[in-house]
């Protein structure tokens, strides 16, 4: 197994720094921030669009610097969001699977950002779907290493997100905490078609998540605001 794998977040580690906010600074500051600082108001801006994470100060802000300086003008964060994206695409497989690393889990109620928690509780969810959804968790990492499940929750229950993950795995809808086993699922190959058409998705699923946040945010104004 690749090194890098071991970098994506073990399964229970829900302490990854978290971003206390939820207004996105004025546009134009954003766009002119070429600092790179971790609280700048760039970083900012993508940390609460995107969820914070490592590869996200260390990468994704350097680059959407660059991206900006290089192309025409951004004129709404919509267009960030796209810039952003753009500049995720062009990365190797390995630094998108860490990006995508940076949601939480779908389940996890601990430590999240008050986006996050917005997005994934807008319903009560009773305790079995919750464990139920940490086994399909360990099940869908087993199947393709190095990934974390990402989705478009768009005002759905916990409850349909985890039959959504067991027609993904191919498992009958069930609320067990054990079955399948773990160690019964086989992996697909880490590069393989398979594994890159599931990260490409979740990529494209974390661009969905951030323009419904704009949305969420109120965002839908004002170009160079």
């Amino acid at each position: 197994m690749r090194s890098w794998i071991h970098s994506v977040k073990p399964l229970g580690d829900f302490n990854l720094s978290q971003t206390s906010s939820t207004e996105l600074p004025p546009l134009l500051e954003a766009i002119s921030d070429t600092s790179g600082d971790k609280e700048g108001p760039l970083a900012r801006a993508l940390a609460l669009l995107f969820e914070p994470s490592p590869v996200l100060y260390t990468t994704l802000v350097p680059g959407v610097v660059s991206h900006i300086q290089n192309t025409p003008p951004v004129t709404s964060y919509r267009a960030l969001i796209d810039a952003s994206l753009s500049v995720i695409g062009s990365w190797s497989d390995e630094l998108k699977a860490q990006f995508t690393a940076g949601h939480p889990r779908i389940g996890e109620v601990k430590g999240l950002s008050k986006l996050s928690a917005q997005e994934q509780a807008a319903k009560a969810t009773p305790p079995e779907v919750l464990a139920r959804l940490a086994h399909l968790n360990a099940l869908y990492e087993r199947k393709y290493p190095g990934l974390v499940y990402i989705t478009f929750v768009n005002g759905r229950s916990r409850a349909e997100i985890k039959d959504e993950m067991e027609d993904k795995l191919g498992l009958e809808h069930s609320v067990s905490v054990d079955e399948p086993h773990v160690d019964t699922v086989a992996s697909v190959q880490i590069g393989g078609e398979e594994w890159k058409k599931e990260l490409e998705r979740a990529v494209a699923d974390v661009g969905r998540i951030a323009k419904s946040r704009l949305r969420s945010l109120g965002e839908q104004r004002s170009e160079g605001e």
